[in-house]
């Protein structure tokens, strides 16, 4: 028989035992804190169609989209046609004959899908969190995968930026709960339209934060090549150079947005709702004026967030920000909306470096039975289920085997307690508990068992 290689797709992951339950515990925490703040939960399918997903995440964005086949493309009254929308498909057109779904991309567009559809069923302002697995179609390399759970909260009916206050608040409270030292990087999309107005062309915007939002991959200097391309003038190109190179103090970088930016609405504004959000919180905050963010996705409208975590170079380990007309895209205008994002894959690659796990994450089983017979294997049976309504993990070993081969089933499994009912103990009603990391035994009445304190 040939020699199958057996693998997974690149860009996905197995996960054993003890990575799902890290993973579990960051899991939980946010969505404690999610509900903490009055959100609740909603799921929505694997897969959108995809006039649902293309155009709505910019020309990058649109290629990593993960098309899917329509199904019975094999049958043969369809051959010849396939042949020619393939053809499309490859020259970078699309062609339902060939696909009309696709695996979603991230979960801020199906829940705006969502909304539009339910809203007048929908008690507004509407607060819904959602923890799924997306998909995009990336090159893989570390901290970046093709398949990855996104935790997103997003609150719509409300343009109160109280809302983005609570989401930052999320931020802050959802960090400090998993130990991750991490500086919250805020801007404003009106703040890039009024950087594209000063340029002289608001039609630019769209180029200038694609440019700028792949500083941090390509350079300065790359982007500047970019905007060239993209038909800026050289004095256009200075004035974004001078913007990207602004630092100092939060009220520093407003201040020079007030000198080098021309008088606008978007001006104002994005400059008001920046001192806004940032006077509900003290001055040493992890809250931070980053110029350079510009969440290169095209829905967003107002304040943007960016989260990134101190001392690991690994990219941002959350995002998002105020939309206030994506359920237009569907036909249902004026619910304006703001929302964020976890990376949770990041997140745990970020904890597992720094080994901010706690050490009772790991479960498992706690308590093993030696198998030492018939009669009391069905005697452990019954005291396992005592010891389980009582919140004790516990299982009985698979087979009557020397004594070694269970204790050496239980070290390899990080098993703390064994208890050992041979003949003995059974004819005089007791058990024996080992506790295997003190190398402590004690012999326990069995009726008693479930109230031991392991």
């Amino acid at each position: 028989m040939a020699k199958i290689n057996v693998s997974i797709p690149q860009g996905t992951r197995d996960f054993d035992a003890t990575t799902v339950w890290k993973r579990r515990h960051i899991f939980q925490i946010i969505q404690a804190v999610f509900e903490q703040y009055g959100f609740e939960p909603l799921e929505t399918p694997a897969m959108e169609n995809l006039d649902t997903l293309m155009g709505k995440y910019g020309e990058e964005g649109d290629k990593l989209i993960f098309k899917i086949l329509n199904n019975g493309l094999d049958h043969p009254s369809k051959t010849d046609n396939a042949r020619i929308e393939f053809e499309k498909i490859l020259s970078g057109k699309n062609s339902t004959g060939i696909t009309e779904r696709a695996l979603r991309y991230d979960l801020t567009i199906p829940f705006a899908r969502y909304v539009a559809m339910n809203h007048a069923q929908l008690t507004m302002p509407y607060k819904r969190y959602q923890i799924q697995p997306v998909w995009r179609a990336d090159r893989p390399q570390k901290g970046r995968y093709r398949e990855f759970y996104q935790c997103d909260a997003d609150i719509v009916g409300s343009k109160s930026l109280l809302n983005e206050v609570e989401l930052a608040g999320i931020y802050q409270n959802v960090f400090r709960k998993l130990g991750v030292e991490v500086n919250i990087k805020i801007n404003s999309r009106k703040i890039l339209a009024a950087l594209a107005h000063t340029c002289g062309n608001e039609e630019h915007l769209t180029d200038i934060t694609v440019a700028i939002d792949k500083l941090d991959k390509i350079g300065i200097d790359k982007v500047k090549e970019e905007l060239q391309l993209r038909m800026l003038s050289a004095d256009a190109i200075a004035v974004i150079e001078k913007y990207l190179q602004t630092g100092g103090t939060n009220q520093e970088k407003i201040n020079a947005l007030s000198s080098l930016l021309s008088d606008s609405e978007n001006k104002t504004e994005g400059i008001k709702e920046l001192n806004t959000l940032l006077s509900y919180f003290p001055k040493e905050s992890n809250l931070v004026i980053d110029l350079t963010l510009a969440r290169g996705l095209n829905y967003y409208t107002g304040i943007i967030f960016e989260v990134q975590a101190k001392n690991v170079p690994i990219g941002s380990i959350g995002g998002g920000g105020r939309y206030d007309d994506l359920t237009g895209l569907f036909g249902v205008s004026n619910i304006p909306g703001v929302g964020i994002s976890f990376g949770l894959d990041r997140i745990y690659d970020v904890m597992e470096s720094l080994q901010l796990f706690p050490a009772d994450t790991q479960k498992g089983t706690a308590i093993l039975f030696f198998n030492l017979g018939d009669a009391e294997s069905r005697k452990a049976l019954e005291l396992m289920q005592k010891l389980r309504e009582a919140g004790h993990s516990c299982e009985l070993f698979h087979d009557n085997l020397k004594m070694d081969k269970q204790f050496k089933y239980a070290e390899k499994k990080n098993i703390p307690y064994v208890v050992i009912i041979g003949q003995k103990e059974l004819a005089e009603g007791v058990c024996n508990v080992k506790n295997l990391s003190a190398g402590k035994q004690e012999t326990v009445n069995s009726e008693a068992l479930h109230l031991y304190k392991f």
